[in-house]
């Protein structure tokens, strides 16, 4: 099946997109990112640690008690699983739609664009949902934690701006094109 310059093939179809899995991998390593150094490195928040002033009415599990701890311990574990379920999916999502030249999608500005793309869709739609519109837990409590949630929301930003703009510097990738050397100019 050859490929016109357009990158669609003779019989018109473009070629499998790995914007879908590149987004729902970037959602959920964004969210082991923010897991591990947020919830367990840091341990400046956990799940449920500002339920005593949420919007919702969930009970207060303060992370400076034994059973608090544990009961957000649990509930940071429910994050992570739902993060492992994303990366499995997105891995084989990218796996059924790549079935040629899989190592070179990995080095391809267009996946890593995509990634960056989830990881910021997962920032603003944590930041917003969680720290804002629930408000069961911030980045960082305390009397400025305005500041850094709105600092998690500009990074959301950043990322899904920058993840855009890389993955449109890229190369379209076309699973099924061969392996074309570089163009010098």
């Amino acid at each position: 099946m050859a490929t016109t310059t357009t990158g669609q093939t003779r019989e018109g179809t473009l070629p499998r997109s790995i914007q879908l899995p590149g987004i729902v991998l970037g959602v959920g390593l964004g969210g082991f990112v923010d897991g591990i150094l947020l919830h367990q490195l840091l341990q400046w928040h956990h799940m449920l640690t500002s339920t005593n002033h949420d919007r919702i009415g969930v009970k207060y599990y303060p992370a400076n008690t034994v059973s608090g701890l544990e009961m957000n311990t649990v509930w940071d574990g429910i994050f992570h699983a739902i993060c492992w379920v994303a990366v499995i999916l997105g891995l084989g999502i990218l796996y059924s739609r790549v079935t040629h030249q899989r190592r070179r999608v990995w080095t391809s500005r267009v996946l890593w664009g995509w990634i960056l793309v989830g990881w910021g869709l997962f920032n603003i739609v944590e930041g917003i949902l969680d720290h804002q519109i629930l408000g069961i837990h911030h980045v960082h409590g305390g009397p400025h934690q305005i500041w850094w949630d709105m600092g998690f929301l500009l990074l959301g930003l950043l990322l899904l701006i920058g993840g855009y703009l890389l993955q449109r510097s890229g190369r379209p990738f076309d699973p099924d094109a061969s392996e074309r050397p570089a163009r010098h100019t």
